[in-house]
């Protein structure tokens, strides 16, 4: 698949997070003994510590981006990467198969919530399950997942902060290993207000007790360049682009450092947004971390929004954020 494709473009601003350097040290959190209790996000000598646990659950959520002969990028299932060696005990969470809406004209459609419980419970998550999940790209497809879990009720999970090169930097294996696990029991308590359509933003255009949030390279958010039908952003967003959230280590930046990115009220409606909702879980996920109440993704975001012409798009930088 081409970089060119209109249902795909939008992934080659995360390939920049693949190009980050391999990890070289862990996280702030310190590890400890096997515990019940789990933040969401944990390190690799947490996970190492915690591996064994039964009712811990690990997911692979890579998707690949990868230079193509054009001198563009091409979309890659990561399953390749993930039977190449992945951190064992994981399973293979699909976000180009069934955690996906195929019939839909975009990429990455969010599926039915049945349809992404039945896929979880496949992979061994139940309700009573803590779940970790990663990614070899930066962390914004595991946070896709993760964001999605949230979505249909369940909470206990977390990020692996720094992804699959945390683990290798911090001397644990990978395995080849098929995953054996039984096929888990799900609940479905929806949040709909967690994932908004096309309706509700642009509503929120013209409510300022909505904040909007661009989670794309700022270059793009101001139309210096555009992988899309139009250039620049959607009226009234600020810019908080996902690749800021990372260290130059690839593992998320300090909670203070983190908290000096996000200028709106902790109280306040705020939906993100990206290419196709991949980057903008990024930000959610770190939004909601840092205390932020009322957090939604339009996850189908400027795939849909930039190719119809009534809905409006702004250019320059009078709103980009520091």
């Amino acid at each position: 698949m081409s970089i060119r494709h209109s249902t795909s473009i939008f992934l080659v601003l995360i390939a920049s997070m693949a190009l980050l350097p391999a990890c070289s040290g862990s996280g702030d959190q310190s590890t400890g003994s096997v515990d019940a209790t789990m933040d969401s996000l944990v390190t690799a000598e947490w996970l190492n510590d915690n591996l064994d646990s039964p009712d811990l659950v690990v997911l692979d959520a890579t998707v690949m981006v990868e230079p193509d002969d054009n001198g563009g990028f091409r979309i890659v299932n990561g399953r390749g990467n993930f039977e190449a060696g992945h951190i064992p005990t994981a399973g293979f969470a699909d976000l180009m198969g069934e955690l996906s809406d195929s019939e839909q004209s975009i990429g990455f459609a969010v599926p039915a919530p049945e349809q992404f419980a039945a896929a979880m419970e496949a992979l061994g998550v139940s309700d009573d399950s803590r779940v970790v999940i990663y990614d070899a790209m930066g962390g914004a497809w595991a946070a896709r997942v993760w964001w999605m879990l949230r979505w249909i009720g369940f909470d206990n999970a977390a990020l692996l902060d720094g992804g699959q090169s945390a683990w290798t930097a911090a001397g644990y294996s990978l395995s080849t290993e098929a995953p054996a696990r039984s096929a888990g029991t799900l609940s479905v308590n929806l949040r709909p207000e967690l994932i908004v359509d096309r309706d509700e933003v642009l509503a929120a255009v013209e409510d300022d007790s909505v904040n909007i949030i661009d989670a794309l390279p700022e270059g793009q958010y101001r139309g210096d360049f555009t992988m899309y039908a139009r250039p620049g952003h959607i009226p009234g967003a600020t810019n908080v682009p996902s690749q800021s959230l990372l260290d130059d280590t690839g593992h998320f930046k300090s909670d203070d450092q983190l908290d000096g990115l996000f200028k709106e009220d902790r109280d306040t409606r705020t939906i993100t947004y990206c290419g196709g909702g991949i980057a903008a879980s990024a930000d959610a996920f770190i939004m909601t971390r840092l205390g932020f109440k009322d957090v939604a993704v339009y996850t189908a975001s400027l795939q849909e929004w930039s190719v119809d012409p009534e809905l409006p798009m702004t250019t320059g930088e009078d709103d980009v954020g520091e």
